[in-house]
């Protein structure tokens, strides 16, 4: 018997249920896998509360996991029984013990590559990968600014626009962190509160600004990312935990000729070819050592709740992941 956490009302984490669900044989294009690692992200934590409404009630939340096939449809060509795959899909359902799968959405791994490393970076690579490729064109004459520098994406975030060159400048929660995002890339960090915060970014881009700011925080760094820009820069809102946030009059953008984005990872994936592509780049960042990641520890899927608290108390360190 299959399990699976189900979301039945949005909430806080005890809202999060184990219970027992039935599958079906695979269609002709599915694969049923037995999921060994599942990831757990602050999208899920978004979902959860309901600032994102994305997955109809009743529901199982989850976007990304690693998994063994154990069995195929009659269509499926490619993969086979006992292959090791991971995936991300905006359909969720990856809070389960056992799935199926559309062929599509899963890659084969490679062995140097574990179960917990993808479940817990597969999804934050890509969105690496489509932040400074597909996003923006980042070279090593831009400067940057990362918000939450030392969550999940940040640690990745950093370390890869330091590796092209870039000038990054990173804006921690806490005093603790300013060192650690310096660990992870980081030419500069401060917390994001601070007094000067705007006008130490200015100093240290003598008087310009950045050209990027990557926000994944939301409501309460927007002003200061908006504000820390060079005339032309872009601001890339990634991500919103601190919570909404809230209409930018055009007038503000107008001072200095700025953008804004709003990209959502599943959009770029959706061609199956980037997808694949962007999957294989990924895993050469970690063959090839290009990316450090903290040390990974697991929570039993019926204690999902627990997972969500630690993220939201920000005492996950980006590497939490959930064992069936």
């Amino acid at each position: 018997m299959a399990t699976a956490i189900i979301l039945r009302k949005h909430g806080k984490p005890n809202v999060l249920t184990l219970e027992n669900i039935d599958l079906e044989k695979p269609k002709k294009n599915e694969i049923l896998i037995r999921q060994t690692a599942i990831g757990v992200h602050f999208h899920d934590v978004y979902v959860r509360s309901g600032l994102y409404k994305t997955l109809a009630l009743p529901g199982i939340p989850g976007v990304e996991a690693v998994g063994v096939i154990e069995e195929v449809g009659d269509d499926v060509q490619e993969l086979k029984i006992g292959d090791r795959i991971v995936y991300i899909t905006g359909g969720y359902g990856a809070y389960a013990s056992h799935r199926l799968l559309d062929q599509n959405l899963a890659i084969k791994l490679p062995e140097f590559v574990s179960d917990e490393l993808m479940a817990t970076n597969f999804s934050r690579a890509l969105t690496v990968k489509m932040l400074l490729e597909k996003v923006t064109k980042l070279t090593s004459d831009n400067s940057i600014l990362v918000t939450a520098a030392t969550g999940g994406v940040g640690k990745l975030l950093c370390q890869a626009a330091n590796s092209i060159g870039a000038m990054v400048i990173g804006s921690v929660s806490s005093y603790e962190k300013v060192e650690i995002a310096k660990k992870y890339g980081c030419k500069h960090s401060f917390v994001y509160d601070h007094d000067q915060f705007v006008e130490k970014i200015f100093d240290l881009t003598n008087g310009k600004g950045v050209d990027f700011v990557f926000d994944s925080v939301g409501m309460t760094t927007i002003n200061n990312s908006i504000e820390s820009l060079s005339f032309c820069g872009h601001l890339v809102n990634f991500g919103q935990s601190s919570g909404a946030i809230q209409p930018i009059e055009m007038s503000v953008l107008a001072k200095k000729s700025l953008t804004i984005t709003r990209p959502i990872l599943f959009h770029y994936l959706t061609n199956l070819k980037i997808y694949k592509d962007m999957s294989n780049s990924v895993f050469n960042l970690f063959k090839e050592g290009h990316l450090n990641t903290p040390e990974t520890f697991s929570i039993e899927l019926q204690n999902a709740e627990k997972a969500h608290e630690m993220i939201e108390s920000r005492r996950g360190g980006g590497s939490i992941y959930l064992k069936p």
